[in-house]
């Protein structure tokens, strides 16, 4: 596909998106949206989808706070930065064990919300929808789903320049925003 198509894509679907958009939160097959905003690198505007059926909802607008990569990195027993994570949002790869899990241990931490970036690096355009494990358990944070490419990036950045964290805004109103001037990230398109 050329850009332009692609582009043309991105804005149809992101318009039916801001239609469909409900006052008291998200739903499923629905999209929010943060912006980092420091590292510079990768100032942009990212997607993420909540989960299906756990989890609570973003009522409060975070200008900025941090988002913090967990370690061990999958987030599924106790965290090597868990102090770190407290009153913040957490930055959490798939695998090891449930959607869950992951965002109950994140709770345990203290931390406000958490992003689950899919773990296969190059997936740039396939939502994975989070669901309820079998156990029963209920979390009350937030818990997100973020692509794998747009995880890796971040998390790649922070390596590059030795950062603990990156500062980001959630969620991000994109209806305020011209379509010419959302800054996605490029790899989007590629």
């Amino acid at each position: 596909a050329v850009p332009g198509a692609a582009m043309l894509r991105r804005s149809l679907w992101l318009c039916l998106c801001l239609c469909s958009c409900p006052a008291r939160g998200l739903r499923i097959h629905e999209y929010l949206y943060f912006q980092v905003l420091s590292p510079g690198d990768i100032r942009y505007i990212f997607t993420a989808t909540p989960a299906k059926d756990f989890g609570g909802v973003f009522n409060t607008r975070y200008d900025q706070i941090h988002l913090v990569p967990a370690d061990p990195p999958e987030a599924c027993g106790e965290l090597n930065n868990g102090v770190f994570i407290q009153d913040q949002i957490a930055l959490v790869e798939r695998g090891g064990c449930s959607f869950l899990s992951k965002t109950r241990v994140i709770q345990e931490h203290g931390g406000r919300a958490v992003i689950i970036a899919d773990n296969a690096y190059d997936n740039d355009s396939f939502y994975i929808e989070m669901i309820q494990d079998s156990t029963r358990r209920t979390a009350d944070i937030p818990a997100l789903f973020l692509l794998g490419r747009d995880g890796y990036m971040i998390r790649r950045s922070l390596e590059q320049h030795g950062l603990p964290w990156a500062v980001i805004s959630i969620p991000v109103n994109v209806t305020s925003i011209p379509t010419y001037e959302m800054m996605q990230p490029p790899w989007t398109f590629w």
